[in-house]
C-alpha cells in the first residue's frame, strides 16, 4: 500500500482507495493497480495531482476521464474508503 499522506497514525482521518491503471498510465505507474492511503476530504482532482507527481504521469488531467467503482463520474465527486477509482486516457478506434 502507498501512503500519499504524511501522517497516517489515526486511521479515522484516512481512507484507502484502489487505483487501477490502464494504458500509458500502467507504463508510467510501473503497475497496473495500487493501493492508496489519502486523507478522508481528499478529492478526485487532488487524488490525480498527488499520483501525478508520484508517477511522473505524462498526461495532465484535462486529458482524462474518471470512474468510480465501475462508473464514470465527475472529477468533482466525493471518494470513500474502498472505492475503486480508474483514470482513463482517450481511446483511438473506430
Amino acid at each position: 500500500m502507498s501512503n500519499l499522506v504524511e501522517n497516517t497514525t489515526d486511521n479515522n482521518t484516512t481512507m484507502d482507495i484502489t487505483v487501477l491503471y490502464f494504458a500509458s498510465l500502467a507504463d508510467e505507474a510501473g503497475c497496473h493497480e495500487e493501493t492508496v492511503s489519502v486523507p478522508q476530504s481528499t478529492s478526485l482532482t487532488e487524488l490525480y495531482k498527488q499520483l501525478h507527481q508520484k508517477h511522473r504521469f505524462s498526461r495532465p488531467q484535462s486529458e482524462l476521464r474518471v470512474a468510480v467503482n465501475d462508473y464514470f463520474a465527475k472529477w468533482t465527486d466525493k471518494i470513500h474508503h474502498g472505492d475503486s477509482v480508474v483514470f482513463i486516457t482517450p481511446v483511438a478506434g473506430g
